[in-house]
C-alpha cells in the first residue's frame, strides 16, 4: 500500500478562523471565539469507508502508468463527464506523463419514472473537435451503462481515431448495456449506494478524499 503524506496545519488560538467577528450597534466590532466541535465532515459517523485514500492514491498511480505506456505517440484528449469525474480525472491526469489535451461533457439522462431510458441531454458538450484524436472518457462509476452507452455513441459520430473509457469505479451487477467495455477500472465494486471522491448525493460528500458507504441514509 503507497500513501501520500502532506503537511498537517492546526489552527491556534490566535488563528482567524477561529473568530467571529460582530458588529456592534455602536458600529464597534466585538470578537468572539467560535467553536470547533462541529463533527468533521471526513470522520462522519455516518459514512463507513469502503475504499481508502491510500488505495485510491496508489491505484490512481498505476493506471496513470498503463496509459502513459499504452498512448505513447498518439494524440491523446480525455473527456471528463461532469460533474463525478472531476477529482478523479485531475488525480488521474498527472500520473500520464505525456503530450495531452482535456475537456469536459455534461449530460442529463432521460428518466422513465426512476429508471434511466439511456437517452441523454447535453448539457455541456465539447468545446474542441475530436477528429483525429484518441480520446479516453473519464467517469467517476458506471452501473448500468445505459447513459455511457449513449454517449460513447454520439462521440463516435465525431471522427476520433479511438473512444476508450476509464473509470474510478465499476458496479456491474446491475449493468444493462452489458457491451459497455470498460478500458481501465480503478475498482470494481458491489451493488452498494456510495459517495466520495468526486460521487455525491444531493451536492454533498464529492470532497471526500475517500470512497464511502452511507450507513443511515435517513441521517442526512
Amino acid at each position: 500500500m503507497i500513501s501520500r503524506t502532506g503537511l498537517t496545519f492546526e489552527s491556534t488560538s490566535n488563528s482567524i478562523a477561529n473568530y467571529l467577528f460582530n458588529q456592534t450597534s455602536e458600529g464597534y466590532f466585538r470578537v468572539t471565539t467560535e467553536s470547533t466541535a462541529r463533527e468533521s465532515e471526513f470522520g462522519n459517523s455516518n459514512l463507513e469507508v469502503m475504499i481508502s485514500q491510500e488505495d485510491i492514491a496508489s491505484r490512481v498511480r498505476v493506471l496513470g502508468a498503463e496509459i502513459t505506456k499504452e498512448y505513447a505517440g498518439k494524440d491523446l484528449v480525455l473527456i471528463g463527464v461532469l460533474k463525478g469525474s472531476c477529482v478523479f480525472m485531475s488525480d488521474l491526469m498527472r500520473h500520464i506523463d505525456l503530450p495531452m489535451d482535456i475537456d469536459f461533457m455534461a449530460v442529463a439522462s432521460y428518466k422513465d419514472g426512476t429508471v434511466s431510458s439511456g437517452d441523454v441531454e447535453i448539457l455541456k458538450d465539447l468545446t474542441k473537435p475530436i477528429r483525429g484524436k484518441d480520446v479516453i472518457l473519464i467517469e467517476d462509476i458506471i452501473d448500468t451503462g445505459l447513459t455511457l452507452h449513449r454517449l460513447v455513441d454520439i462521440l463516435g459520430t465525431r471522427g476520433a481515431n479511438s473512444i476508450r473509457i476509464a473509470t474510478l469505479l465499476d458496479k456491474p451487477e446491475p449493468r444493462i448495456k452489458k457491451e459497455v467495455k470498460v478500458d481501465y477500472c480503478g475498482f470494481e465494486i458491489p451493488n452498494k449506494f456510495v459517495v466520495g471522491y468526486g460521487l455525491d448525493v444531493a451536492g454533498r460528500f464529492r470532497n471526500l478524499p475517500f470512497v464511502a458507504i452511507i450507513k443511515d441514509p435517513d441521517q442526512l
